[in-house]
């Protein structure tokens, strides 16, 4: 069990350090020792709000993305709609070439300021990781394996849950990942829509020319995306060390 978590451990740290960093004390020995000087900056606790409030958009963009792209990613890989897998393939990766902060202001006007249009940004720029990471674990799977389960009489519903999903679930993990990275750092891009994420202080630190705030919404953001991803690697982790068990 530790063998397996010790990547875990490894990123955590990463994300803890990063954390560390961007408290108000440390940031400004940064600044400092860039040779700026080191302005008002936020409070622990004001990022700490800020850092709740974009982790709870990110998750929720990330089950969006999570639920079209496993979705679509099952369903292309069915013979029933292989002919529909190029075009939708297509459309995510057109989805994923628009810049977020493109997304965003297009998005503006129909949507308003706050959270959806950021949810918009999430979904498109999301979406394609999970789809060709799906397709990838599931063509993954060997046919044989399929063949014994169908030769055993299960229906294809059967074969999909209990023995495709579970041994492409390496691969699954690796989408998830990606995609969980990516749901983190566009959703500091909300902060352009009036979104309350890790992306305001950056802003406002641009607007203002301070380079304390800048720094540590920068900071915190990547350490929220190390630390959701050592979360969701344990996890993975634990799930694979139980069914190896059983």
């Amino acid at each position: 069990m530790i063998r397996r978590l010790r990547p875990v451990f490894g990123i955590f740290l990463v994300g803890a350090i990063f954390a560390a960093m961007s408290h108000p004390s440390l940031a400004a020995w940064i600044v400092a020792g860039l040779g700026e000087e080191p302005r008002r900056g936020l409070s622990a606790e004001r990022l700490l709000a800020l850092a709740t409030h974009h982790l709870g958009l990110a998750a929720l963009g990330l089950a969006l993305v999570a639920a079209l792209g496993l979705g679509l990613g099952i369903l292309v890989t069915r013979a029933v709609a292989a002919p529909l897998r190029g075009g939708i393939d297509g459309i995510a990766a057109a989805a994923q070439a628009v810049p977020p902060v493109v997304m965003v202001a297009l998005a503006l006007p129909i949507l308003g300021f706050g959270g959806p249009p950021t949810l918009l940004a999430l979904v498109a720029y999301g979406i394609m990781p999970i789809l060709r990471g799906t397709v990838g674990a599931l063509e993954s799977v060997s046919p044989e394996a399929r063949e014994a389960a169908e030769a055993l009489g299960f229906t294809p519903i059967q074969v999909l849950l209990r023995v495709e999903l579970p041994l492409a679930l390496p691969g699954l993990v690796d989408a998830l990942r990606t995609a969980l990275v990516l749901a983190i750092a566009t959703t500091a891009v909300g902060a352009l829509a009036g979104a309350s994420t890790l992306g305001t202080p950056i802003v406002a630190g641009l607007q203002n020319q301070n380079v304390l705030p800048m720094l540590q919404g920068a900071l915190a953001t990547a350490a929220l995306a190390f630390l959701c991803d050592a979360v969701l690697l344990g996890l993975a982790s634990l799930v694979s060390a139980d069914r190896a068990r059983q």
